[in-house]
């Protein structure tokens, strides 16, 4: 479980190179400020959680063991899920996708508040 979170989390982090590029060449001349911030947004937090979560995979591989990762992909999944529905918002998705972001922003605290727990749990 900790090898594949840490495949998953490198892939999210490739995406965020990508988005990033992709938000700052070819999107630059066609979104309006809003839109380009929120896409900046969106791929920063995504390369966040793309990090955190490969961390989180070295912290579980030696420090919390096996069940430590289920933070990191809490981690991964709130914080694409918070991309994911900045990157819609700003291509001119749906306006419903603005309810759906802060349940990513909820899942991305949880995984690092696991992850705090999980830590303090840990005999010192």
């Amino acid at each position: 479980m900790v090898a594949r979170l840490a495949a998953v989390a490198a892939l999210a982090a490739a995406a965020a190179v990508a988005a990033g590029a992709f938000g700052a060449h070819a999107l630059a001349g066609r979104l309006d400020e809003r839109g380009l911030e929120l896409w900046r947004t969106a791929d920063r937090y995504l390369a966040l959680a793309a990090v955190g979560a490969l961390a989180i995979a070295a912290l579980a591989g030696s420090q919390l063991g096996g069940r430590g990762a289920l933070g990191g992909w809490i981690v991964l999944a709130g914080g694409a899920l918070f991309a994911a529905t900045l990157f819609g918002l700003a291509l001119g998705g749906p306006r419903w996708l603005g309810a759906v972001t802060p349940l990513g922003g909820a899942g991305f605290l949880a995984g690092w508040l696991l992850l705090a727990w999980g830590l303090w749990r840990r005999p010192a």
